[in-house]
């Protein structure tokens, strides 16, 4: 019964994985957008947009994150074969960190980019990117050395990623000096990332030859 409950007894098929990421990161741009407001100032020139500025900026950064998110873990799972139950719950992890986003980012708008909410975006960011990096360690033991993923990620080479965490960890620091730069920040790791790893299509298209 035990095994049963947990599910790693039985075979897993990662569309349903796929499908169910698809549709908590599709809620949570919802829940972002849904936390703009409209400039309540009753005019209906630009200069009325300066109140809100600081959190549509915010939502444009965060909106980025969670499209990044979304295509390299789309990317991802085109070299995975198969699933565990360490899998689902590496996937839920990541996805506990994702759905804080729109919290952090109605925070840090809202006070305009102060020091407290541009740290604890950042520990999110942080513990986003950790996650993804437990995720791809566990789908690479879960398929092995010599598999089609594995060639895809070079292995358990992960200077990206770490790169992107050593980031997140400054940015922390930096914020309480200047929250500005510390969100400069924020924003680079995001184009570093904009374009997910051509190695995984190549490995895809050779694979099919």
């Amino acid at each position: 019964m035990a095994k049963l409950m947990t599910g790693y007894d039985l075979p897993m098929t990662k569309g349903r994985l796929e499908a169910f990421t698809d549709g908590v990161i599709a809620v949570i741009i919802t829940i972002m957008v849904l936390e703009m407001k409209a400039p309540h100032s009753g005019r209906a020139d630009l200069q009325s947009l300066r109140p809100v500025l600081p959190a549509l900026l915010s939502y444009v950064l965060s909106f980025i994150y969670i499209g990044i998110y979304w295509n390299n873990h789309h990317h991802l799972f085109q070299a995975v074969q198969r699933i565990s139950g360490m899998t689902l719950w590496a996937n839920l992890h990541l996805l506990f960190w994702l759905s804080l986003i729109p919290f952090v980012t109605s925070w840090m708008g809202e006070t305009h980019f102060a020091v407290w909410p541009v740290v604890i975006y950042g520990g999110t960011l942080f513990m986003s990117g950790l996650a993804w990096e437990i995720e791809r360690r566990v789908l690479l033991r879960h398929h092995g050395p010599d598999s089609a993923l594995a060639r895809a990620l070079g292995g358990y080479r992960s200077r990206k990623e770490w790169a992107s965490l050593i980031l997140y960890a400054a940015a922390i620091g930096v914020a309480f000096v200047n929250s500005w730069v510390s969100c400069g920040l924020y924003a680079v790791v995001a184009v570093v990332w904009l374009v997910p790893d051509r190695r995984i299509e190549q490995e895809i298209g050779t694979s099919k030859l």
